[in-house]
């Protein structure tokens, strides 16, 4: 049973028509699309600057080892949204996903799975709401087209949540967003949706708490600047470096080697002035003592593609798509009044099912193992207890993906993590506690811990029913 923050006691009478303070929590959940683990300034940027992201870390807890569960956007959204594995839930690409041209020679077939979230899972939404929660949702969705947009999956509000993975039409109006419709010519998508989210918190039913879930469509392609911002990060850019952009080879891609693109930057810029007006607007309407907030990314920062991504994970390795720790650890801040340490971090390896459990504990409501199944409540770690001991996680990406990736599959068991790579049938094996950057294989000098991690992985997915890559009839004569 959740014991109640400080300062949170019963309270009988309703102030300037809030809701009682001690009834239930809110929660403000701001999830950024492509954020890289390096992109904000509390964890380690220096290029890109995120003044407000870094006052929310200082206010709270900010998680060092957090995942995605999943290298790239809709699994991860599921996941969040279920607090069940991608596996489980049969979302384990992006939606509808890449298949492998002919000419790229793929050894496998396509591995088919969901292209929506089934409508049987129950999200946190939907227990929310069940609970008397009000329930907002505005951005990116790309978990399924009409029929299981935000408003079918537990949402009361959905504004410019569909199908697409990027923004439809682009990031200035007029653009193309069957669930948002543009008020005039240039408007900004990212402030449009701040702005809705914004009037949410003013008209709500202030008996009643609520779940915000802002899920911004920056950092995603098409990197288009921010106007506001650009030309303060050209010119910072250009006063900084005076060399071309380093790099680093990754198998059949290239990783971008230094954060200097201005045009990243101004996009970064506009999530943080995004989440500096929401946080002023939660202190201005005294919410900011009732309402949680938690602050995500759903993949790594593109990093590795055909040509250099838009972004860096240095000091970790590669980025989206891949399943090095570049394209899965993400940067997680939370924020529980009355319960979370100012400028507190916690160390332990945390995963995005662990969001759901977390949220009904804080909301006082009984946990559903049942649901959320692969997931952990945090809030042990929220009221800074240490770790009960290591964990074990599993990432499964049997698909190939334009970053370069091709399919494979990776388990981190404690301070271990073992990837497979099924194309070229190899396996790298790492110690992270050493080498977070996963620069030394240890798989050859280590035999046993590689072959029983490997084991480890495979009773994984056979206990999960995952669905593996099956040979390519035409290729896969050739490779023989």
């Amino acid at each position: 049973m959740l014991l109640v923050p400080a300062g949170w006691a019963e309270i009988s009478q309703v102030e300037d028509g809030e809701q009682p303070r001690g009834a239930r929590m809110n929660f403000v959940f701001l999830l950024v699309d492509d954020l890289g683990w390096a992109d904000v300034g509390a964890f380690g940027s220096t290029f890109y600057e995120t003044p407000h992201i870094d006052a929310l870390a200082r206010s709270g807890m900010r998680f060092t080892q957090a995942y995605a569960a999943a290298s790239v956007c809709s699994p991860t959204r599921a996941s969040i949204m279920t607090g069940r594995h991608p596996v489980r839930v049969d979302i384990t690409d992006w939606i509808p996903g890449k298949r492998a041209r002919p000419q790229e020679r793929p050894r496998f077939l396509h591995v088919d799975d969901r292209d929506h979230l089934a409508l049987e899972e129950v999200t946190i939404a939907e227990q929310l709401r069940e609970a008397g929660y009000q329930t907002f949702f505005a951005g990116k969705w790309h978990l399924g087209d009409r029929g299981h947009w935000p408003t079918d999956q537990g949402f009361e509000v959905n504004i410019g949540g569909n199908e697409r993975g990027s923004p439809p039409g682009g990031y200035y109006a007029p653009w193309n967003n069957p669930t948002l419709e543009a008020r005039h010519p240039g408007e900004y998508l990212t402030e449009r949706l701040t702005e809705e989210s914004l009037r949410f918190l003013e008209t709500r039913d202030r008996q009643r708490p609520f779940l915000l879930f802002l899920s911004y469509y920056n950092v995603h392609t098409p990197i288009t600047p921010y106007k506001k911002r650009i030309a303060y990060f050209e010119e910072k850019a250009n006063r900084l470096f005076d060399s071309p952009t380093p790099t680093i080879a990754e198998r059949e891609g290239v990783s971008r080697a230094r954060q200097d693109y201005a045009d990243y930057a101004s996009m970064v810029a506009a999530v943080d002035d995004s989440v500096g007006a929401l946080l002023k607007a939660l202190d201005a309407q005294g919410l900011s003592e009732s309402t949680a907030i938690i602050f995500f990314s759903d993949n790594g920062g593109l990093c590795t593609a055909g040509r250099m991504g838009p972004t860096c994970n240095l000091p970790l390795r590669s980025g989206k798509g891949w399943l090095y720790e570049g394209g899965i650890r993400e940067p997680l801040i939370i924020r529980v009044p009355g319960m979370t340490p100012p400028a507190s971090v916690c160390d332990a390896p945390v995963v995005s099912m662990d969001f759901f459990p977390t949220m009904l504990e804080l909301a006082q409501l009984p946990p559903a193992p049942e649901l959320h199944v692969d997931g952990q409540s945090l809030v042990s770690y929220l009221r800074g207890e240490p770790a009960s001991g290591p964990r074990t996680l599993y990432w499964h990406y049997p698909h190939y993906h334009g970053s370069t990736w091709r399919p494979g599959a990776a388990i981190r068991d404690g301070d271990w993590k073992l990837i497979e790579f099924y194309e070229w049938d190899e396996v790298e094996l790492y110690d992270l506690a050493s080498d977070p950057g996963e620069r030394r294989n240890l798989a050859e000098q280590m035999p046993e811990k590689t072959a029983a991690l490997r084991a480890k992985l495979q009773a994984w997915q056979k206990q999960m029913h995952a669905k593996m890559p099956v040979p390519h009839p035409e290729f896969q004569s050739a490779r023989d």
